[in-house]
């Protein structure tokens, strides 16, 4: 799968061939058509496990932190953390789900509502807990989601600036701060 997503990063889902995938993973083409019945599958595994990833890992980073507003920095930094290591696949997400058949590209788009409801889950806290203003939480959320994205997006622009700690730490600034009351400027870190 990695073969696949580097591959179908550089040359586009359609100019990538599954003898391509293989030569890539140094794997013979019966070795890829073994596990996988088509390119698509391919493709649609690949994205599937960047979704997968935020589910499981934005929910194991918030075990622990009682804090509303640290709950929603620990959620928005794990999700940029994720975006780091799956730069690639993130990227591809934006360039080659439409390519996806219709029923895999829905699951991906499920998926994404899903860990978006992670984060609107956090937002929401804080919300109710009277250390952010009231909002429009799904819009917002899809602000911190665009942000981390923006990571593997803009990478050739931002990681010259910033580190992944820095650029983080300004996107909280400029989202999350704003919205801040009263009671949670006086607990802002």
């Amino acid at each position: 799968m990695r073969a696949a997503v580097k591959l179908f990063s550089e040359q586009g889902y359609y100019g990538t061939t599954i003898q391509s995938i293989a030569r890539e993973a140094g794997i013979s083409v019966g070795l890829v058509y073994q596990y996988f019945r088509e390119k698509d599958d391919l493709l649609y595994l690949s994205l599937k496990d960047v979704l997968e990833t935020y589910e499981r890992e934005i929910p194991q980073a918030l075990a622990g932190v009682r804090h509303p507003l640290e709950r929603l920095r620990v959620a928005i930094r794990t999700y940029c953390r994720v975006v780091d290591r799956l730069r690639e696949a993130t990227v591809l997400t934006y360039r080659s789900t439409k390519s996806l058949r219709p029923e895999r590209r829905r699951y991906i788009k499920d998926g994404e509502t899903r860990t978006n409801r992670l984060l609107e889950g956090c937002l929401r806290e804080c919300v109710a807990k009277g250390f952010m203003h009231r909002v429009n939480g799904p819009l917002l959320v899809y602000q911190y989601v665009h942000f981390a994205h923006a990571w593997a997006l803009k990478s050739w622009a931002f990681r010259e600036r910033y580190t992944l700690d820095e650029y983080v730490k300004e996107g909280l600034k400029l989202l999350v701060d704003p919205f801040l009351t009263a009671k949670g400027r006086r607990v802002r870190r």
